[in-house]
């Protein structure tokens, strides 16, 4: 039988990795891994609150909330698809990939978080700006493009009312003020 555990914060490959590591370095045998869950093979000599503990310990948490885990899942696919750029139509995408309806997964999330799903969503999009503008690579209309805005002066309204500024005003900052995506409420 199988362990399955929903993990917070893991959101990348380098948490993935890391959790890989600490699963091999404990004796535990993984049985798959993806953001947000890991299945270990049950094993009767492993303690899983001491696995907890060390989860813990590297800024994880297991979730043991059903409510927390779909949550969690949610923010999780929000994240992959900013991170790939996928931003078209991402709320349609996300009843499919979920496997809920849109409502159940807004109103879950809203209840949760205090928070609705699309003023998370557009947070995200909004930290993905801030990278953008700190490498330096993209323009602002090439940044409104890549994030699914009709046109830039969309985004730089929604950069102003979430961050209190222009995104010139951000640019010419010396050291913006940035939040990992997992970190967004």
């Amino acid at each position: 039988m199988n362990q399955i555990l929903h993990i917070k914060n893991m959101v990348c490959n380098r948490c993935k990795m890391t959790i890989i590591n600490l699963l091999d370095d404990e004796g535990y045998e993984l049985e798959s891994i993806q953001l947000g869950k890991i299945v270990v093979k049950e094993q009767s000599s492993n303690d899983y609150a001491q696995l907890e503990t060390q989860l813990n310990a590297l800024g994880f948490e297991v979730i043991k909330d059903s409510t927390k885990a779909l949550v969690e899942k949610i923010k999780i696919n929000l994240i992959q698809h900013i991170e790939k750029n996928d931003t078209d139509e991402i709320l349609g995408k996300l009843e499919n990939e979920i496997g809920k309806s849109y409502s159940t997964l807004s109103k879950t999330f809203s209840k949760s978080e205090g928070i609705t799903l699309e003023k998370y969503f557009i947070n995200l999009k909004i930290e993905k700006a801030k990278e953008y503008i700190q490498l330096w690579q993209l323009n602002f209309s090439e940044i409104a493009y890549s994030l699914n805005y009709k046109n830039s002066s969309h985004l730089s309204k929604q950069f102003k009312q979430v961050t209190g500024m222009s995104m010139t005003d951000y640019k010419n900052l010396q050291y913006g003020d940035r939040k990992s995506l997992d970190e967004i409420v």
